[in-house]
């Protein structure tokens, strides 16, 4: 099944797809809502998956369809190059990542791949850069990330804790450095992960510049 909300992309990919013997493409759906209702009806070996998905996004989506249909293999087919993305998708469930900048060939090869019960497929995307000790995040950059996590801009982060907005700017670029992160949701999931949020939470107001 293929769920991408381009029609001219779909019947390119189905068009491909069709040229392999052993390939059949069972159905298509432009968004996640339709995804979840044909993947009941088609009941699809392998579900090739976009997450840049009107509605319902492809994360959510993949949420569902494996809920509806559990022994459907989901590969997700998307612009992105994003590593977080990935570890993101691969996490919820997903068997694979694949950028559509790859070849079709390498789209068939990695289809094949999860139908034979491979995971963890990554291909097309640039790895995570690594982050560094979280142990260097100073009491003030914690104090910038908890308040990151709240959706606070810049600008209100200062008026919080009586800096800057350029002050703030310059904890905000030091943390995706010191955290390996993109950007800033990239940095609050980080700092999940890392179990550091809660360390942030707490960090004392009083903390310097």
């Amino acid at each position: 099944m293929l769920v991408d909300d381009h029609p001219v992309l779909r019947e390119g990919l189905a068009n491909l797809l069709h040229r392999e013997p052993d390939f059949e493409v069972v159905g298509q759906a432009g968004t996640g809502e339709e995804a979840v209702q044909i993947v009941r009806d088609c009941r699809p070996d392998v579900c090739l998956l976009d997450l840049s998905l009107p509605g319902m996004d492809g994360f959510e989506t993949l949420a569902r369809l494996r809920a509806a249909r559990p022994a459907a293999r989901v590969l997700v087919l998307t612009s992105s190059e994003s590593a977080f993305d990935a570890d993101r998708v691969l996490r919820d469930g997903a068997c694979g990542f694949v950028s559509k900048n790859i070849q079709h060939r390498e789209i068939v090869a990695a289809v094949r791949d999860v139908h034979r019960g491979a995971t963890g497929i990554r291909r097309g995307i640039e790895a995570a850069p690594r982050p560094r000790d979280k142990g260097l995040l100073t009491p003030r950059e914690l104090e910038v990330l908890a308040l990151m996590r709240k959706g606070l801009s810049n600008v209100e982060i200062g008026r919080q804790l009586g800096i800057t907005e350029r002050t703030v700017k310059g904890h905000v670029t030091e943390m995706l450095v010191k955290l390996g992160a993109s950007d800033r949701a990239s940095a609050v999931a980080r700092g999940f992960e890392l179990g550091i949020l809660a360390v942030a939470s707490t960090a004392a107001r009083s903390a310097p510049e």
